[in-house]
């Protein structure tokens, strides 16, 4: 019996240590990659640059390492490192050109038309760029169409059709349920609560969606037309006719590509642009080790701070899912007071990408906007949207530039007060009574809707919420509040037709943005550094345990459910949103 129980302890510490020995080399495996990516890398002579058109064009990448372990799929293109990796390339004698692979790639509009441009930009230095996939997306062929040659594989795809929004409607399918959405708002194009309290698109909506992606096509087919050397005429008689169901020879009779090539055939092409043998390797640097390529930072800091995603109060809460990036009232605010009393850094830029969200939090961020402006020059770089509650925030600035394809404007907000009364008295039978000491003490209830007076006073609360904020935007823009009420009322404008109502100041990218900047601050030298810094190795171990850390299955579920994924989780947080919102529609519908 002594024996057995020597063995099982054995055993027990055998299978301890064991446990112990793994963890440690995982963790230190962990920390070794955390390392490598940090260490700074040397690009080789006569290399190229390889762009991954393949996945979802976001801000900031953000990489996730435990979303990595995890094994959630889906990739996501960052723009921020794309565009520094472009600019480095550019500069760096090593680096011969540019190779784009296409593959189905999505992005913002304004955000591609960001990315296709520094790529214009590349090709002044004189090197080339070349493209090459077996399937390219409409955003893919977009961004590619700039190369000096673009490539397909024999048996490939060219998607090319145009653009549409199809918005969803979700008041039958709530009324099913017995639930109905109570609305207050101000603005006639503030078309966000449709999603809710209506079935189909109303006039002033069809109005604007058709001005804004009748614009951003516009752009599209005159970017594609002078690099393709095709007709605007053409590129539309191609997409009214599926060309992506097209045989593969009409493409290069159309010059939508140059010739059809196998993959390996593509490599004897790179190889005979960079004057090497056939059996001798590519030298390829991607973007992530572009990223580490040492850069010079002399002079003065102009700090570049990312606010994109949904606005909220607090972190949790009005998102449409946990893995999505957010912009966190209280947390943005106490970072931009930091930049103001950061004496090293010389002036701000802004960069926004949202379509806003919680009026509240737009308020307490205009707040803190002021005291930084207040400090030293501020200037916001609006990205791919900087409407409503991502207007509110901007408008503050010294100066603001936009895209040409930049969503913006939407002046306006509501409220939305979700009523279950049918839900729990009709569909469950649940059954109310009240005793009450004032006549609106019963406010709120579940009940019953609001009444005819309580709808009056929360009619009155949000129109004195938009009145502020259209105060906001006259005294930002230094203008009279009846001249932003003309261009207000919820109206959503493109970036370009924004200039001409002096809504924004410049059309640019955030390169002008950090000039204009540095403009205003008179700094002959300077570097720019980016803000908020990204979570370490430890820090987002620490989120995954606490409730702040995100939900990796909603990560699983949006690569799953693809474009059904926001009306679901739209249902899902129906009831955990702040209820007065500055905000677009939920989900940007451009296909």
């Amino acid at each position: 019996m002594k024996n057995f129980f020597l063995n099982v302890l054995a055993t027990v510490v055998g299978i301890l240590v064991f446990l112990l020995l793994i963890g440690f080399f995982g963790v230190m495996s962990i920390v070794g990659m955390v390392a490598s990516s940090d260490a700074t890398t040397k690009v080789k002579d006569n290399s190229v640059l390889v762009l991954k058109m393949d996945g979802s064009l976001e801000e900031r990448a953000e990489d996730n390492i435990m979303s990595q372990l995890s094994g959630v799929v889906g990739q996501t293109i960052g723009l921020e490192e794309t565009l520094n990796a472009i600019k480095k390339a550019k500069e760096n004698d090593n680096v011969k050109g540019i190779y784009i692979e296409g593959g189905m790639f999505s992005g913002i509009p304004a955000s591609t038309q960001e990315l296709r441009d520094a790529l214009v930009d590349f090709k002044k230095s004189g090197k080339w760029i070349v493209a090459y996939a077996d399937q390219y997306s409409q955003s893919s062929y977009y961004v590619a169409s700039v190369a000096d040659k673009i490539w397909l594989n024999p048996q490939g795809m060219v998607d090319w059709h145009g653009l549409a929004s199809q918005p969803y409607y979700l008041k039958d399918l709530l009324e099913k349920f017995g639930v109905k959405v109570q609305l207050a708002k101000v603005g006639a194009y503030k078309s966000a609560p449709e999603t809710y309290t209506s079935d189909h698109m109303s006039e002033p909506n069809r109005e604007q969606i058709t001005a804004y992606i009748t614009g951003i096509w516009d752009t599209m087919l005159n970017d594609v037309s002078a690099s393709r050397k095709i007709s605007k005429e053409t590129l539309n008689t191609l997409a009214d006719g599926m060309v992506m169901l097209a045989d593969q020879q009409d493409y290069v009779k159309n010059k939508l590509v140059d010739k059809l090539l196998y993959s390996e055939e593509v490599k004897g092409e790179v190889k005979k642009l960079l004057g090497i043998d056939e059996d001798k390797d590519i030298n390829q640097i991607n973007v992530e080790q572009m990223q580490n390529v040492k850069e010079n930072r002399k002079g003065d800091k102009i700090a570049v701070y990312y606010a994109y995603g949904s606005i909220v109060d607090d972190r949790g809460t009005g998102s449409l899912g946990s893995t999505d990036h957010l912009i966190v009232g209280k947390e943005v605010s106490k970072d931009l007071e930091e930049l103001a009393s950061d004496d090293k850094v010389k002036a701000v830029v802004l960069r926004v990408n949202s379509g806003g969200g919680s009026a509240y939090a737009s308020e307490q961020i205009w707040h803190a906007m002021m005291n930084l402006k207040a400090k030293k020059p501020v200037v916001v770089s609006m990205g791919g949207m900087a409407a409503s509650g991502g207007y509110y925030i901007s408008c503050p600035a010294n100066w603001i530039v936009a895209e040409p394809t930049t969503i913006t404007g939407s002046i306006g907000i509501f409220g939305m007060f979700p009523d279950f009364s049918g839900l729990l008295t009709q569909k469950l039978g649940v059954k109310f009574d009240e005793v009450k000491t004032n006549k609106n003490a019963g406010f709120g209830t579940l009940a019953r809707p609001f009444n005819e007076e309580e709808m009056a006073y929360l009619n009155a609360y949000i129109d004195r919420g938009y009145k502020l904020f259209r105060q906001r935007v006259a005294d930002g823009r230094k203008q009279s509040t009846e001249a932003i009420e003309e261009i207000a009322q919820g109206h959503v404008w493109l970036g370009k037709d924004a200039l001409g109502i002096k809504l924004v100041d410049q059309l640019g990218n955030i390169d002008d943005a950090v000039k204009k900047a540095a403009e205003l601050a008179k700094l002959d030298k300077y570097f720019t550094s980016s803000y908020p810094g990204e979570a370490d190795f430890f820090d987002q171990i620490m989120d995954s345990m606490s409730d702040t850390g995100g939900n990796y299955l909603d990560a699983q579920m949006r690569a799953t459910l693809g474009d059904f994924y926001e009306p679901f989780v739209l249902l899902k947080n129906i009831n955990n949103q702040n209820a007065i919102q500055a905000r677009l529609p939920f989900y940007l519908n451009i296909r």
